[in-house]
């Protein structure tokens, strides 16, 4: 029966982030989870902790098979298949984490409830961030971004939050589970905790320095399906050139990734340098998204070129992994095969490239799934003045994926104090 009710519990966890926003659910799922580990085998612990995980990453990521379906055509059975694997492989987390407590706690209490699970769970958060290429999705942080645990953010980022929910998830336990002075000084913890996050919210960590900057993102909106047609390319050009001559009056104009599917150096004369010149001519800054390579060299970059003002290209360092390069070729080389996606073998950028510039102020910027990994886009502080994201987020269709994307990168902006102008390609 545990695992059926964990499983059902899991199914629920998704509701904790965007677009529901139910993030008290992020506490009382977790306690009912350390209550169904309670008095049981580490073995045990570790089933009913995998069925969880299956549950939560089975409803909450299941459109990965949509990129690789519906966009990818590969075929339904393979899509389901490695759609799976990666649900399977994000499950074992949550059943590691019940296995560990009871091998190392098995007795209910305190040092069970707030010493053990808070501090295991968040090590291995820690380590889903960057283990198999790191894939920190649904972590619990990012559901407390709108609620008060939301203002442990900018101390120490989202694995800081997600201590705050395990650790609540614990006292609600004590609550709960235990009687006389544990439990009320319990309640006190949970008050304590939740009162002073609350108040951590409200403190202004940075504040704004210099004139406001005026800013445009423009949304070509441009399907999937016809974004890499060659026969499109003039009317892509075309359309978001025309939505931007609208904004000339702005500072900078921010275009989504790959808004340009065509290497930089293959439209600078037809197309950017007669953009660049006109941005010069309105003192405006444009950040586009597009990407760069040399055939003969065999390498290529995803990337953002900045022009109007100071010209620069950034290149993409955090590549996603069977979608922007191949890991372990020798084993996945069919992957290419069974799945169509543009452009599908990048070149990483380096860490230490200098940062572009708008208006003379440097800028954070990132490509897409590099949002998911704070500890780089912390990289470009204190130098960076803002952020700035470019998405595709049309591989996801009309999924739970744009909204949790969304959800991440505004945890970013918390963390860092800055404001992110994030320019997605459709959707939100």
């Amino acid at each position: 029966m545990g695992p059926v009710l964990a499983l059902l519990l899991g199914a629920a966890w998704p509701l904790a982030f965007a677009p529901f926003g139910l993030f008290p659910l992020a506490i009382l799922l977790p306690a009912a989870l350390l209550w169904l580990w309670d008095g049981t085998s580490p073995r045990q612990a570790a089933i009913t902790g995998l069925a969880f995980g299956l549950g939560a990453f089975g409803v909450g990521i299941a459109w990965i098979h949509i990129s690789l379906h519906t966009y990818g055509n590969a075929p339904l059975a393979f899509a389901l298949l490695a759609t799976f694997l990666v649900i399977l492989l994000m499950a074992l987390y949550p059943a590691l984490l019940g296995w560990l407590l009871n091998r190392l706690l098995p007795r209910p209490g305190p040092l069970r409830w707030l010493l053990g699970a808070p501090a295991l769970a968040v090590v291995l958060e820690w380590v889903r961030s960057w283990a198999f290429s790191g894939f920190p999705w649904l972590s619990p942080g990012y559901s407390q971004i709108d609620g008060p645990l939301g203002g442990l953010a900018p101390l120490a980022g989202v694995f800081a939050v997600g201590w705050g929910v395990w650790l609540s998830a614990g006292l609600l336990c004590m609550v709960v589970g235990q009687g006389g002075r544990n439990r009320w000084l319990a309640l006190a913890g949970l008050v304590v905790l939740w009162g002073s996050a609350w108040v951590l919210k409200g403190v202004d960590w940075t504040h704004p320095e210099g004139p406001p900057l005026a800013v445009s993102l423009i949304q070509g909106n441009i399907a999937q399906d016809d974004k890499f047609q060659p026969e499109n390319l003039e009317q892509t050009l075309s359309l978001y050139a025309r939505l931007s001559v609208q904004e000339q009056d702005r500072d900078l104009i921010v275009w989504p990734e790959t808004a340009i599917p065509l290497f930089v150096r293959d439209v600078e004369e037809p197309f950017l340098g007669p953009l660049a010149e006109r941005a010069r001519q309105t003192d405006t800054d444009y950040l586009i998204g597009a990407p760069d390579g040399d055939w003969e060299q065999g390498v290529f970059y995803n990337g953002v070129v900045a022009i109007g003002g100071e010209r620069g290209f950034y290149r993409k360092q955090r590549l996603l992994p069977f979608g922007e390069y191949l890991p372990l070729r020798w084993l996945f080389g069919f992957f290419h095969e069974l799945v169509q996606i543009p452009m599908a073998d990048f070149t990483p950028g380096s860490v230490d490239q200098p940062l572009l510039r708008v208006q003379g102020l440097p800028v954070g910027v990132s490509i897409c799934f590099e949002a998911v990994f704070g500890h780089e886009i912390i990289r470009a502080l204190p130098q960076a003045r803002l952020l700035v994201n470019v998405s595709n987020d049309a591989w996801f269709g009309d999924s739970l994926a744009p909204h949790q994307h969304l959800e991440i990168a505004r945890m970013r902006a918390l963390e860092t104090g800055r404001p992110m102008a994030r320019a997605t390609n459709t959707g939100i």
